[in-house]
Parts: structure tokens; sequence; C-alpha cells
């Protein structure tokens, strides 16, 4: 069992900042990569910012220079610092592991996801 838990969506008013946090739990041998990924309405889902477990780093071009992705891999949880935020920002957000529960077995993961919504 494994499960993904994102919190720190809401309401912001441009301009404005939030940060994402997603703790992962359960059988885990080793955490790889973790991202977050967002969908807008009338939109696919889309990558926002992915990191692997040695912290290499990678940004959609929207979001360049104004969010940063980090993780604690002590505690299995990786964050989206989300600043300087835009109307178009607005989306469900949705974090994304891929976990090694034993050896040789990686699964992916998907939190439930927590909205974002940005206005002025």
């Amino acid at each position: 069992q494994v499960q993904l838990v994102e919190s720190g969506g809401g309401l912001v008013q441009t301009g404005g900042s939030l940060r994402l946090s997603c703790a992962a739990s359960g059988s885990i041998v080793r955490i790889n990569g973790m991202g977050w990924y967002r969908q807008a309405p009338g939109k696919q889902r889309e990558l926002v910012a992915t990191i692997t477990s040695g912290g290499r780093t990678n940004y959609a071009d929207s979001v360049k220079g104004r969010f940063t992705i980090s993780r604690e891999n002590a505690k299995n949880t990786v964050y989206l610092q989300m600043n300087d935020l835009k109307a178009e920002d607005t989306a469900v957000y949705y974090c994304h592991a891929f976990v090694v529960r034993m050896i040789d077995s990686e699964f992916s993961y998907w939190g439930q996801g927590t909205q974002v919504t940005v206005s002025s």
C-alpha cells in the first residue's frame, strides 16, 4: 500500500504564492522520480515540474522562474513552491511518484489532486 496525499491548495490573488506538499506513505523501499502535473478545465493534464531522486529538476516553460520543486527524501515528500501566481495557473494539481516497493518493482502513483485557484 502506497498513498500520496497533497496539501496546500487554495484560493490566492494574482501575484500571490502557495506551497503545495505531497507526502508518500506506505510500503516504500525508495521513491525515484516525483513530480507535479495540473489540469485546467477544458485542457489535458500537463507536466508542471519533476524532480529525480538525485535532485535534478525539470519545469514546464510556463512556470520557469516562478515555481520551484524540491523534495525531502527522508520524509518521502515533494514540494512545489508557487510564486507570482497568474490566472492561467488555475488548475487541479496532481502529485505523482514512481515508487519502488520491491527490488525491480516500480509502480506509478498519483495523488487525488488539490485545487489551486488564482484570481484578482
